[in-house]
């Protein structure tokens, strides 16, 4: 392949996205599954001419890390705070892991009856596909109410959070006891430290920089403190909301030393930029993470009849769950909050870090895309045929 020739294909994937945008709106078609289709229709055309090309499976956790963080950030920027929205927030987070627990704990059982399989490896397996995806969630809830949006927001956010967490314990404690609780709560107060000192130091480089460039400077540093703290088993994911909720709530701490070192004149500015770069990059990685998770499945794998009925009953557990945590727990709105409950990029991720040892068969890339496509088009529908009076429109995701 020629620099030109990659050029062009690269340019041309950003310009078809943003064509799926726009469809999008009109149509109420989620951009994912056009950009599912766009990766399968090329490695259709790569196959026939026969074109040689490297593993992309060596790139798309990367890439769908960055999504995640960029999209997190992204919502979390949207977010002020004020007193009035704390049961907002405590009924989006309980409802977040309420669905969570609740769906990784039918889908355990589900798999074991299914798969014959052990329950801590059935458990496992299922997290992933118990979280609603940040990446759909939140640009889809970008024209609702913004009650609604926020909610969305929040719940979106926490699942993934918790998600990582419930995933890590469960895969470094084979063998859980009342030690792996123990360093549980420790890993959660380091990773609250950690984002502490992180926001703060973040927000007094930013007030300091008199550099033209610095908005990446900031997200990279982000991504850094995140990999750190992921190497450590740490749920960075928390960091990154935390920065973003901070940053955009900074002016309403009211302590003198605070606004001395930390405040200054052109943070509203600044945090107008650092929301369009954010966005404009997740949308770029969101792009080539699905065009490329699109273009490295494994079509064969539909052809199973096994993989079509995990799919189905996975589909309907996951909305009879999600239907009664919001109507008991969350107490929100039923319409369209029920219906937005989409699978994708963390999904995706959580599956490729599955050790292979631990992986079900049957649960392999044909049931991801099956899981992908379901919920996307129940989503799409249900924004579509349960709100004229928000008449939400689902963006790039």
């Amino acid at each position: 392949m020629t620099t030109y020739t990659a050029l062009i294909i690269l340019s041309g994937l950003v310009i078809f996205s943003y064509l799926f945008d726009l469809i999008s709106k009109k149509t109420r078609i989620p951009a994912v599954l056009l950009l599912l289709a766009l990766g399968i229709g090329l490695r259709f055309l790569v196959d026939y001419i026969g074109f040689k090309t490297f593993n992309f499976l060596t790139i798309l956790p990367a890439l769908g890390t960055i999504g995640l963080i960029l999209i997190v950030l992204e919502g979390a920027l949207e977010l002020k705070y004020d007193k009035e929205k704390n049961k907002l927030i405590l009924r989006s987070f309980f409802s977040a892991l309420t669905i969570l627990v609740g769906t990784s704990v039918v889908l355990a059982l589900i798999l074991q009856h299914l798969s014959g399989n052990t329950f801590s490896a059935c458990f496992l397996n299922a997290i992933p596909f118990s979280i609603v995806s940040s990446a759909i969630a939140i640009p889809s809830a970008s024209a609702m109410e913004d009650h609604k949006k926020e909610y969305v927001i929040y719940e979106a956010s926490f699942s993934d959070i918790l998600g990582i967490v419930l995933f890590n314990f469960v895969l470094n404690n084979p063998n859980i006891k009342a030690g792996s609780f123990i360093n549980l709560g420790f890993e959660t107060l380091s990773i609250l430290l950690l984002s502490v000192v992180s926001c703060l130091f973040m927000l007094y480089l930013l007030s300091r920089l008199q550099h033209h460039v610095k908005f990446f400077l900031i997200i990279s540093i982000l991504i850094l403190v995140y990999a750190f703290g992921e190497q450590f088993h740490l749920s960075a994911l928390i960091l990154v909301l935390a920065f973003g909720l901070f940053l955009n709530n900074a002016n309403q701490i009211k302590l003198k030393w605070f606004k001395k070192y930390f405040l200054y004149p052109k943070l509203g500015r600044d945090l107008r930029q650092l929301f369009q770069l954010s966005a404009e990059s997740a949308f770029i990685i969101r792009t080539f993470f699905f065009v490329i998770f699109g273009f490295t499945m494994n079509l064969q794998e539909l052809e199973n009849l096994q993989v079509l009925e995990y799919g189905i009953v996975i589909l309907a557990a996951i909305y009879l769950i999600r239907f009664l945590s919001l109507k008991y727990i969350g107490k929100t709105d039923l319409l369209p909050e029920v219906f937005i409950s989409p699978r994708g990029l963390i999904t995706i991720l959580l599956y490729y870090n599955l050790p292979d040892n631990l992986k079900l068969k049957g649960i392999e890339t044909g049931l991801l895309f099956l899981i992908i496509l379901g919920t996307s088009v129940i989503m799409s529908l249900g924004l579509l045929l349960s709100g004229k009076k928000e008449a939400p429109e689902p963006i790039i995701t």
